[in-house]
């Protein structure tokens, strides 16, 4: 007992010494049981994995062969070392044959799209820049037809993940994240999605998944990080400086659209049989007599001097199963900088022009900074197959 009682009064006459033991043991005890439950999680998915890899194949099949296109820059530089320790040991583990390409510098993965062969599946390990490289690089190619229907995986890695949110479910433990995205890739299950394709006179066109975004709100999000001193304040903090630097805040634009149509039929899994002789020659004859008279794009209505205006060109809906097809535009007239922007008016589009005067600052495409130009939008309705969660996909199904 007296040793208890010498104790308790060495720590009493000790107090900012133990005040500071205290906090160092429970810091370290709360950081030893997070790596302990990274663990656990990696050894169910690798068991989960494991499973895959004792499936029997037969004497004519091969091996499932996967080309990973991966980032080592993402994510402050630790998406390799992510990588290899989450994701790399679940494949090899399925028996798929992997084949890792990493890039260089930024632009890389659009000249490797150039370069890639066939393939049972295609990854993509990094952020939501990977991303955006690497689905403008495939869909640039002269045999896009082919390869857009290799279904693509996505493993978030990098410090932006959007698409990840659609795909999975979302967790806050980065290894769940990645190992529940990668089971996915093995699990086959795919969804159809739409894609943007923004192309100006002067470049080459760009692919989107999610959309392009110009005006103030996303100058002012860019600013963002800046403020990064005050915290929670930080975001009011950019708006209410952008104000006071410029108000009213206006951007001049117009915008010519045509409406939504019908979704075209899903493709069938076979092909069907050529027509007969006289049928071809006919219709050749009917086409060559009452040609076909191509779609222009109409001015519908324009907006003009749009005072701190946000434009958002969006997907409508991400399984791309509704009945329509169109792009989502919003603008709104702000009297408020804070004032809330999903209330803003809302147009529909299957196609669209946006024009932009000289000096229009820049946009972002899928969150990627670009030069603000004039550019043509058109959507390409179920143009690419990702891999998802069963449980993302039912939910995103009963949304329908």
């Amino acid at each position: 007992m007296a040793r208890v009682v010498k104790v308790f009064r060495t720590l009493r006459n000790h107090w900012k010494k133990s005040t500071f033991a205290v906090c160092v043991l429970s810091y370290g005890g709360h950081w030893l049981y997070g790596k302990h439950c990274d663990n656990v999680l990696r050894r169910e998915a690798c068991i989960e994995a494991r499973a895959f890899g004792h499936e029997l194949i037969g004497p004519q099949e091969h091996l499932k062969k996967a080309i990973v296109i991966l980032n080592p820059a993402a994510c402050n530089g630790k998406a390799n070392r992510l990588f290899e320790k989450n994701a790399a040991p679940i494949l090899h583990l399925a028996g798929v044959e992997v084949k890792i390409v990493k890039t260089d510098y930024e632009g890389q993965a659009k000249k490797l799209m150039e370069l890639m062969d066939q393939t049972d599946m295609l990854i993509i390990a990094g952020g939501d820049g990977t991303l955006q490289e690497v689905i403008t690089g495939l869909l640039r190619r002269a045999d896009e037809e082919t390869f857009s229907k290799i279904p693509i995986g996505f493993i978030p890695l990098g410090s932006s993940n959007s698409l990840s949110q659609s795909l999975h479910l979302v967790s806050d433990n980065k290894v769940q994240h990645i190992t529940s995205a990668t089971l996915s890739i093995l699990k086959g299950e795919t969804v159809p999605l739409d894609v943007l394709q923004i192309k100006s006179e002067k470049e080459q066109p760009v692919f989107a998944l999610f959309g392009l975004r110009w005006g103030a709100f996303r100058d002012v999000a860019s600013s963002i990080s800046k403020y990064w001193y005050l915290g929670p304040l930080k975001t009011r903090a950019a708006h209410w400086f952008s104000s006071l630097k410029q108000w009213p805040q206006t951007h001049q634009a117009s915008l010519s659209y045509l409406a939504p149509v019908p979704r075209p039929p899903d493709l069938p899994t076979e092909i069907p049989p050529r027509p007969n002789l006289l049928y071809r020659i006919y219709r050749r004859l009917n086409n060559y007599w009452n040609p076909p008279i191509e779609g222009v794009l109409s001015l519908l209505k324009t907006f003009h001097h749009i005072e701190y205006s946000l434009w958002i060109l969006n997907l409508s809906r991400f399984l791309g199963m509704n009945e329509y097809y169109f792009i989502s535009f919003r603008t709104k007239k702000v009297l408020n900088p804070m004032e809330n922007i999903e209330d803003a008016s809302q147009i529909e589009a299957s196609a669209a022009s946006l024009n932009l005067p000289e000096g229009a600052g820049f946009y972002d495409i899928d969150n990627e900074e670009y030069e603000a130009m004039s550019v043509e939008v058109r959507l390409l309705p179920r143009k690419l197959r990702f891999f998802c969660s069963a449980e993302r996909r039912e939910q995103l199904a009963q949304a329908q």
